[in-house]
């Protein structure tokens, strides 16, 4: 089906409305924080071919994201399968481990059943899995791998983690982080990435109602999001809105230079009955390791969300350029930037290693190396300045002028 013709652009006057009605599907399109991601942000073949054109009442933009805030799906259950491909230089393996180690916080190798070290390996490749809820307080995901299984069962003030390889299981409690927030927030489920692609839609963004589809054998209507500006790397956003309950089915990031998407998550299978509750039942199997929260930490406290409002002071003074999707995040290390591989700065074959994996660059705001992946850019300058945004290299170059 082709797009609406009553379905433009968003103009200006309805970025208010659309603003309003944003703020109201982000409060329904992650309630599940256990199945939330936040992540890690993110070509690979789709990982739902869509099938069939179903003919459906046209429908507006406007009424598209009323109908996902309208939406009340407490109880589900099914299959995702989520592909993700930053671009990320081939370091022989190293990369993944990078990943696989990002969140864990105690400086020792950790419980591999941990999700906070787990969850971020779908920030890389494709992975498939078995998703359940039931109301707010009941949810379940678990990773399939080859021949074994990861698991992250909540269950009221229980959260538990499985890692069958291993046989370990990590504890932890809905109040260890201090306001019933967890570490185990990482995008898993087209909801998910739909709730941050929502925080985008205001004036520098067109927001339009792409056609029909089927996903997982229900009709769904496409919310396409594209970025008015130039200069981002986000090429353009389809969401699959399922057309009964207006809960997202699919979502699919394609970057600005073009290929297959960056990020592509979606129902494979999905019912809405409510499922078994031995489904949220979890007890450690005989033999297993059981790492409670606070021992994985050193009876340390856990960092929480809470933290992150005194990250701008611990980075320098974090702040934004730029609005919109041309926005750049920018800090000072209070260092001397990156080891290169000549020049009086340089230190041999590590400068050259860094020197290889980047991009260097000269502006107005002196010289430095842009790091690039299909997304996400990092320009870091020689006087030890970042800048970050899912911008363009030139447009890295431009703010860092501009904040000289």
């Amino acid at each position: 089906m082709a797009p609406y013709a009553s379905d433009d652009t968003t103009t200006a006057g309805e970025a208010d409305d659309l603003s309003a009605g944003r703020r109201k599907a982000a409060r329904y399109v992650v309630p599940v924080a256990v199945m939330g991601l936040a992540a890690a942000t993110i070509g690979l073949v789709p990982a739902i071919a869509d099938s069939g054109d179903p003919d459906l009442p046209e429908i507006t933009a406007q009424q598209l994201i009323e109908k996902m805030a309208e939406s009340d799906v407490q109880q589900l259950s099914g299959t995702v399968k989520i592909s993700t491909d930053l671009g990320l230089p081939d370091l022989g393996g190293l990369e993944d481990s990078l990943l696989s180690g990002a969140g864990r916080t105690d400086g020792e190798d950790g419980s591999p059943a941990d999700p906070s070290s787990r969850l971020t390996e779908l920030a890389n490749g494709t992975h498939t899995l078995r998703v359940a809820a039931d109301g707010p307080d009941r949810h379940k995901l678990s990773l399939l791998e080859n021949a074994a299984e990861y698991s992250l069962i909540h269950n009221g003030k229980d959260v538990w983690g499985y890692d069958s390889a291993s046989n370990e299981v990590y504890h932890s409690t809905a109040e260890d982080t201090g306001r019933g927030e967890r570490k185990d927030e990482v995008p898993a489920t087209p909801k998910d990435f739909a709730e941050q692609a929502l925080k985008a839609v205001d004036d520098t963004t067109s927001v339009t109602v792409d056609g029909t589809a089927q996903v997982a054998g229900r009709d769904a209507y496409k919310l396409l999001i594209k970025p008015k500006q130039s200069g981002s790397t986000v090429g353009a956003i389809s969401v699959a809105v399922d057309a009964k309950t207006g809960m997202p089915l699919k979502f699919t990031l394609t970057p600005a230079s073009g290929g297959a998407a960056v990020v592509d998550a979606g129902f494979t299978k999905v019912s809405f009955a409510r499922p078994a509750a031995s489904t949220f039942d979890f007890t450690p199997p005989k033999g297993a390791k059981v790492t409670e929260d606070d021992e994985a930490a050193g009876h340390a406290p856990r960092p929480s969300a809470k933290s992150g409002e005194h990250l701008g002071k611990e980075l320098d003074g974090l702040k934004v350029i730029g609005e919109g999707w041309n926005s750049v995040a920018t800090f000072d290390t209070g260092g001397q930037g990156l080891p290169t591989g000549s020049g009086a700065g340089g230190s041999g074959a590590f400068g050259g290693f860094l020197d290889s994996l980047g991009d260097k660059v000269n502006g107005a705001f002196g010289s430095g190396t842009v790091f690039k992946t299909r997304l996400v850019n990092a320009l870091i300058t020689d006087d030890g300045k970042v800048y970050v945004g899912t911008v363009t290299k030139d447009a890295l170059v431009k703010a860092a002028d501009a904040g000289r």
